[in-house]
């Protein structure tokens, strides 16, 4: 597509030259954002241009059997507020990861290193790049969690 006034050449999606962002995709509950989360989320985006997060809803955390300290509306306003993250959608299920890759465009999922070689995410292979990044040495929301009874560690 050209610009009338000044001839300069745009590439517009549907032309065959027109590359477009490389989009990525992550999981997570993100309960007492932290460091670890933060970090995980830059490294996340430096993988492409446009990072998409799926937040786990309450009502999936009740069916895996966990309880998030905060409402998936406070951690969706949260996550929102990180310059990393482009956007924020629910994550319902363990089966709509394939929907999400398609309806997004995604060219990457990232997860954090735990779960490396788990069925739940090797299968995506198949149609994307699957990335797992090390997880933050000495921080974890369970430790937080932990530490919130018990007093920080030095």
């Amino acid at each position: 597509m050209a610009n009338e006034n000044d001839g300069t050449q745009f590439k517009v999606a549907g032309d065959s030259s027109y590359r477009g962002l490389r989009r990525v995709l992550t999981y997570g509950t993100f309960d007492l954002l932290h460091y670890g989360h933060v970090r995980l989320l830059r490294r996340a985006a430096q993988l492409g241009d446009y990072l998409v997060v799926a937040l786990s809803t309450d009502e999936f955390n009740a069916g895996k059997g966990k309880k998030s300290f905060y409402s998936y509306e406070v951690r969706r306003e949260m996550l929102e507020s990180i310059r990393y993250v482009d956007l924020v959608i629910p994550e319902d299920s363990w089966e709509q990861k394939v929907t999400d890759i398609k309806e997004y465009g995604i060219d990457v999922v990232v997860m954090g290193g735990d779960w490396a070689g788990s069925d739940r995410f090797e299968y995506l292979k198949d149609y994307c790049e699957v990335v797992y990044l090390d997880r933050t040495e000495g921080i974890s929301t369970t430790q937080v969690k932990a530490n919130l009874s018990t007093g920080p560690t030095k």
